[in-house]
């Protein structure tokens, strides 16, 4: 195979590389996009590495958050400009390995650029091998990273959410891939931090093709970063994204919002209580009304994720409804025990959302579905064991009244608004919207409150009038006060 030469990297005029295209890297992210994105690095930030003779990259002084990415790098053959999807494979020349190198802690100076943080000399190692694009099957490629000699990038393009050939037609769309140019596909998951004496390995192969080992090994910088430009600066929010994970990191855990302990006294209390407990504070309008439930029999309570549909207008909906929509898009980001409240604006006369996608929201450990629209395949969506809350049944496709149109944005649904992160309790009363902030003190009161309703419940059956009792004066609230001691006992 031909190995990359620096003839070979002074014919690439541009390096463009692909924000998020490995499936893992967009659950690592929490984001998957519907259409790819993309960002140029600068020819001058390419460099030759081998596992014989390892390129060198300098961390910037200042600088604590070098991240690497192991990438798939395609080399441009011959001319595309506005290639259709059948023919964009041919025009690839070549494969080989790379290495999207970057320092987290010039982010926030770029813009959504990169070009600080990402197009440092030597922040984009390529090589050693290139393997002949026409011999491979681009769906059946392998990319691994070692770090120090530890395997922690390992994926296939099997699954990609955006297949090379789509990478190489959309960007001919536009503008000119010139032959030598680069484009780098994406990371998947794994991709970390290294420091100043570590080596980064990066590799690709195809069957009995390889690319050898593409090998980078990090300097730190003495040159400090003058005044006249950004300086770096770094937070744990971009810790957290260069390593992957807050535990990576060596961050402390984000407490959440529904604990355990929460979510267990949520579910002791009845709506009906956290709705009057809710309306003491004045919170009036915090009911999701006007639904039925598949599983009237379930009590549910889970942070809700939010969808929103607009009306439909045939244009918006030939760019907006198809292909990977923000309404699988939404079902396909919801997580375990999240809620997924959808707005339709209690438009019943159609579908908005079905058997199939009810069934991933129920795979992913979705807690419910609620939406103030239809719903299609009633009796399938009836028969899962995850709740699903809906206005009506519907055989009609979302695209003769809706449009999927965004994702985790504050909605209005049943005539309540609902923001991501708001805590959802719905059973057979009806379905509550509780603002994350007063939860804890709230499902205390209604604890309290039910043990009081107890004690009157037990008064009244023992043949006591509710005149002084309900709600309790003095003399009665002193014998609850024994009573409640005697329960304690």
């Amino acid at each position: 195979m031909e190995q990359v030469t620096d003839h070979i990297l002074a014919a690439a005029r541009k390096v463009i590389a692909v924000h998020i295209n490995y499936p893992s890297r967009a659950a690592q992210r929490g984001r998957t996009p519907e259409q790819p994105s993309y960002f140029l690095k600068p020819s001058s930030s390419l460099a030759l590495g081998s596992a014989e003779a390892p390129s060198a990259v300098e961390r910037p002084a200042g600088c604590e958050l070098l991240g690497y990415e192991g990438e798939i790098a395609l080399v441009i053959g011959k001319p595309a400009r506005r290639v259709g999807l059948e023919d964009a494979w041919d025009h690839v020349g070549w494969v080989t390995a790379s290495n999207d190198l970057g320092v987290y802690d010039l982010r926030y100076a770029d813009k959504g650029s990169n070009l600080r943080s990402k197009g440092g000399d030597g922040f984009t190692p390529v090589g050693p091998a290139l393997i002949p694009a026409a011999d491979v099957d681009p769906s059946q490629l392998r990319v691994r990273t070692w770090h120090n000699g530890e395997l922690v990038q390992d994926d296939t393009t099997e699954d990609l959410l955006f297949p090379f050939a789509r990478l190489v037609a959309d960007l001919s769309q536009l503008l000119t891939l010139e032959t030598g140019d680069i484009i780098l596909t994406g990371t998947p998951a794994g991709a970390s931090v290294a420091q100043p004496g570590d080596v980064v390995e990066v590799e690709v192969t195809a069957g009995d093709f390889s690319s050898g080992r593409l090998a980078t090994t990090v300097t730190e910088g003495t040159t400090a970063f003058a005044d006249f430009g950004a300086r770096p600066k770094s937070d744990d929010t971009q810790r957290e994204e260069a390593y992957g994970s807050r535990e990576a990191a060596g961050l402390p855990a984000v407490v959440p919002v529904l604990t355990p302990e929460l979510k267990k006294k949520l579910e002791s209390v009845a709506t009906a209580t956290l709705s009057s407990q809710l309306r003491k504070r004045g919170l009036n309008n915090v009911s999701i009304d006007g639904l039925q439930a598949t599983r009237p029999d379930r009590r549910v309570v889970g942070l809700a994720r939010t969808l929103r549909y607009v009306p439909n207008r045939e244009d918006l909906f030939k760019t907006h409804g198809g292909g990977f929509n923000a309404q699988k898009r939404a079902i396909d980001s919801v997580n375990e025990g999240e809620i997924l409240v959808m707005e339709a604006r209690g438009e019943k006369g159609t579908g908005t959302v079905g058997d199939i996608l009810a069934l991933r929201a129920q795979m992913r450990g979705a807690a419910a579905i609620i939406t103030d629209g239809g719903v299609r395949d009633f009796s399938a969506v009836a028969g899962l064991d995850m709740p699903t809350y809906f206005a009506n049944p519907h055989p009609a496709v979302l695209g003769r009244r809706h449009i999927p149109w965004d994702t985790d944005i504050t909605i209005a649904c049943g005539g309540a608004t609902v923001q991501p992160g708001d805590i959802i309790v719905a059973d057979s009363d009806g379905i509550l919207v509780i603002p994350p902030a007063i939860a804890g003190e709230l499902v205390d009161e209604c604890i309290e409150q039910e043990k009081e309703e107890a004690f009157i419940f037990e008064m009244v059956k023992q043949g006591n009038s509710v005149d002084g009792l309900y709600p309790m004066n003095a003399q009665w609230r002193a014998r609850y006060q024994e009573w409640e001691g005697a329960q304690g006992d």
